[in-house]
């Protein structure tokens, strides 16, 4: 920062110093940044950059003034999950997707769902097009469309993390850590987060590939594609087949745990 940082975080927490809290959110602006940047490809031509940033903002402020640096905990873990949350309500208020895309996305997955219990294995794109009754170049744009939606969707089967169900997680908080480990989790949370971590061993490599950098590395989808050498396009098709076959997985457990 150019100053030491444990002391501004002290200064505001403990003295209430609104000129530290400035100097912090100020420093973190770029983290915002860098979340609202990993939305943007998939909402061209929806939002422009800046409205994301703008809405990440609020969830930094949200961090800054929430988080406790005596817990040991990095700031910008803490943070990036309230960014992002913040961002995912703000476009949820807007109720900007068309019902006939969400009525869309909602068809793909529940094909994907029946094909991979009728087949026993992710079915290919070619199985799914035709069932659909659909040419690959239609399912492909089919796929463009709907790739909006996927970047927020998960996020609406969020789950109660502790034992009081007053606390919830984001999708990206799901994913498995090996490093964490915690006795308080709920039971919801514990059998929703099983459920995923099959879910995604049996997705497709380059899909569980995808799924993994993206949520779990942080990395943005052209980032991803580098790796992978293939378009950013087409990493946007794979992870919104990828979480269209998680979604339709969380969706009905978590029917099962309401039941």
């Amino acid at each position: 920062m150019g100053y030491d940082e444990n002391q501004l975080w002290q200064d505001y927490k403990k003295n209430h110093n609104s000129e530290s809290r400035e100097k912090i959110i100020l420093h973190y602006v770029p983290l915002v940044r860098y979340v609202a940047g990993r939305f943007a490809p998939g909402l061209k031509g929806y939002f422009e950059f800046d409205d994301l940033v703008s809405a990440g903002i609020h969830g930094l402020i949200n961090a800054v003034e929430r988080f406790n640096p005596d817990l040991g905990f990095k700031f910008e873990t803490y943070a990036i999950s309230r960014i992002k949350g913040s961002i995912v309500d703000w476009l949820r208020s807007l109720n900007w997707v068309p019902h006939s895309t969400l009525k869309k996305a909602q068809e793909l997955e529940d094909v994907m769902w029946k094909l991979e219990q009728q087949l026993g294995r992710a079915p290919s794109d070619k199985e799914v097009a035709d069932y659909m009754g659909l040419g690959l170049d239609e399912y492909q744009q089919l796929l463009q469309q709907t790739a909006p939606i996927t970047l927020i969707s998960l996020d609406d089967l969020q789950c109660s993390a502790g034992d009081d169900g007053n606390s919830n997680l984001l999708f990206q908080e799901l994913i498995p850590d090996p490093n964490a480990v915690n006795p308080e989790l709920s039971l919801e949370y514990r059998e929703i987060k099983e459920t995923l971590v099959d879910a995604i061993r049996r997705l497709p490599e380059r899909e569980s590939l995808v799924i993994t950098l993206y949520y779990y590395e942080g990395l943005t989808l052209k980032e991803i594609g580098q790796i992978l050498e293939v378009s950013e396009s087409r990493v946007s098709q794979l992870h919104t087949k990828a979480v269209l076959r998680l979604r339709g997985k969380l969706s009905r457990k978590k029917k099962e745990l309401i039941v």
